[in-house]
């Protein structure tokens, strides 16, 4: 192997300065990672300019980012990479709900409310009756199951996103489930939105044709002792952005029925959530 930096020895040379001591874990990745930045470069020809419009990018992302926005999530969300992350870490045994990315609006310390519940605190949107059980992967209802649901409102904003405009906790809730393992809610039918799209990354979809939009969802967090945590979405099943979610989120098995039923309650939507025990972790499906 050359001692010096040549472009056809390039990520070679690169890795072959790392230190003996070097953790073994970080030694793996970080001498992946320079294998394929230096193909891709290679594989391009990526221009000087290329390369310093890529750093400025970059730079731009990271100034944009603060306690409240984290562009450079919302660049690894629209990429696929973060769902291509959650998928390699859930890979779950057929049959088991499917894992999705928690997203930058959940708030832990949801109130617990009881079955029934109404969830919408501001009376607005269109109402939605959300029933289903939390079972185990042979069908046994699991009993003591929480289940942290949050959702949009009307205009596609999360009360976190509208402090003095929606109620705290509008659309939000913790429910348990009894020994029959079912529950059931009052919500609202969510609805599309856009991602942030006013920064870098909303450039970025923009110059590749791409639109910023959410395909209308519900988000769930489920957990029971003994089994896997589960962080999903359940999506409206006639929406047209299912398949051109801009950040990668819909599984075929997660879009829901919404079914119109009456005035008083005038949609439904029942799912139900099949969990992993701890002990099958790791188990890809097929």
């Amino acid at each position: 192997m050359a001692d010096y930096f040549t472009e056809a020895h390039s990520a070679e040379v690169v890795n072959g300065r790392m230190g003996h001591t070097v953790n073994p874990r970080l030694g793996l990745v970080m001498s992946s990672l320079v294998k394929h930045l230096h193909a891709f470069a290679k594989d391009v020809g990526l221009t000087q300019k290329e390369w310093e419009l890529a750093i400025d990018f970059l730079t731009r992302t990271g100034q944009l980012c603060d306690d409240e926005r984290q562009e450079f999530i919302l660049l690894s969300d629209t990429l696929g990479l973060s769902m291509l992350v959650d998928a390699i870490n859930n890979r779950r045994p057929e049959g088991a709900t499917e894992n999705t990315v928690l997203g930058p609006f959940h708030v832990a310390g949801a109130p617990l409310r009881s079955m029934g519940d109404n969830i919408s605190l501001d009376g607005k949107g269109e109402t939605c009756l959300f029933r289903g059980r939390v079972v185990d992967l042979d069908g046994t209802p699991i009993e003591g199951a929480r289940i942290d649901v949050w959702s949009d409102n009307p205009d596609g904003y999360y009360d976190v996103q509208q402090p003095g405009i929606q109620p705290k906790w509008n659309n939000r809730g913790l429910f348990v489930t009894g020994a029959d393992g079912r529950y059931w809610f009052i919500g609202i039918k969510p609805v599309a939105y856009p991602i942030p799209d006013d920064g870098p990354v909303g450039q970025m979809l923009h110059n590749l044709g791409r639109h910023p939009y959410r395909p209308a969802h519900t988000h769930f967090l489920v957990t029971a002792d003994g089994y896997q945590t589960l962080v999903t979405h359940t999506f409206v099943g006639d929406d047209p952005y299912l398949t051109s979610d801009a950040v990668f989120g819909v599984k075929n098995s997660l879009i829901a029925p919404f079914i119109r039923v009456d005035a008083e309650t005038v949609w439904r939507s029942d799912f139900d959530f099949v969990l992993t025990p701890i002990a099958r972790a790791g188990t890809a499906a097929g």
